[in-house]
């Protein structure tokens, strides 16, 4: 096991739910963190406590307000990330967090309230694609190497089928072949890829989905744990496998559900 104190974390989505769970609980692991997130003014003030906690943790907590699906944006952000880093010093954990899609159905009975083509290309952008531009950027500037953990959020809804979750969850079945993909690719160069689907969990993302509230309460009766998921569960699981400096744990759909997945129906 390798300490992570003075390391450099970046994570996508460092505002809210995972995202900034995972920051924070990074931070008391004595992480410095890079933040990504795109908030007006009426959210930025999440971002902002983000960022004040790690700082209060003793920790660095560089943030940045910008869209992670722009590619002029990322390569901006990067190139701040590649001043601050010590010089051979790599990010030792990247965290793709982004939660913005379209939640329409495919084929209901108004035309008008089908997802459009373009709704579902942003969606798959921002939410499965952006992964594999953001870690070849990174590995191409130095900033992955040897001992990296990369992880991506997945959910059920990529094998699952949920009332107007399409788009989304055919951005998580993508977003899972990138994980293997670049994990196959990475295999050899010490880097580690690892997709985390958590179990049904109140954060921001979920409350945009229609039936959240049933999801909540089918949760919170039948997961083998006996409540639902919960920020903390995935951020404490990815500050586990950040401490270990092997690549062998790669290219995995790791769930951090309690066993929800498994009776899930």
């Amino acid at each position: 096991m390798a300490p992570l104190k003075g390391k450099w974390a970046l994570v996508l989505g460092a505002s809210s739910g995972h995202g900034a769970a995972t920051a924070l609980e990074l931070a008391r692991h004595g992480m410095n963190i890079f933040g990504v997130h795109l908030d007006t003014r009426a959210t930025l003030p999440n971002a902002q406590r983000v960022q004040a906690q790690i700082q209060d943790l003793g920790c660095e907590a560089i943030f940045f307000n910008t869209n992670a699906a722009d590619d002029q944006k990322r390569q901006q952000v990067l190139e701040r990330v590649r001043q601050r880093l010590p010089e051979g010093e790599h990010v030792r954990v990247l965290m793709h967090s982004l939660a913005f899609g379209t939640l329409r159905p495919y084929v209901p009975p108004e035309r008008a309230q089908a997802v459009t083509r373009s709704q579902m290309e942003m969606t798959l952008d921002v939410m499965a694609h952006s992964l594999v531009y953001w870690v070849q950027d990174m590995y191409y500037l130095g900033l992955l190497g040897p001992g990296s953990k990369v992880f991506a959020m997945t959910s059920a809804g990529s094998h699952r089928v949920f009332p107007d979750y399409g788009p989304v969850g055919a951005a998580k079945a993508a977003l899972e072949y990138h994980v293997k993909h670049l994990a196959v690719e990475l295999a050899r160069r010490g880097i580690a890829v690892n997709a985390i689907q958590a179990g049904v969990t109140d954060t921001p993302a979920l409350r945009k989905i229609p039936g959240h509230e049933r999801m909540l309460e089918f949760a919170a009766k039948y997961n083998p744990g006996g409540r639902i998921t919960t920020p903390q569960d995935v951020a404490r699981a990815i500050a586990a496998l950040s401490q270990d400096d092997s690549p062998w744990l790669t290219g995995n759909v790791i769930c951090v559900d309690g066993g929800e997945d498994l009776v899930l129906i």
